[in-house]
């Protein structure tokens, strides 16, 4: 299997826990928290736009 290679946002510090993206060779998406790399979430990229919307509605709902 080949090695992931993780990235997160530029937007964290190198102290803080974030959530990391990696894209494997058959183009799906893993994301995981930083602080806890063994858990992913494998998902299909036509996924991944309403996870983010639905994601940031949930924040602005409990803002």
């Amino acid at each position: 299997m080949t090695e992931l290679r993780w990235q997160k946002s530029t937007f964290s510090s190198e102290a803080s826990n974030c959530v990391e993206l990696a894209t494997a060779p058959d183009g799906t998406l893993h994301l995981r928290e930083s602080d806890d790399p063994t858990t992913t979430l494998t998902l299909h990229p036509s996924t991944l736009h309403p996870l983010l919307t639905a994601t940031r509605q949930e924040i602005a709902d409990h803002s």
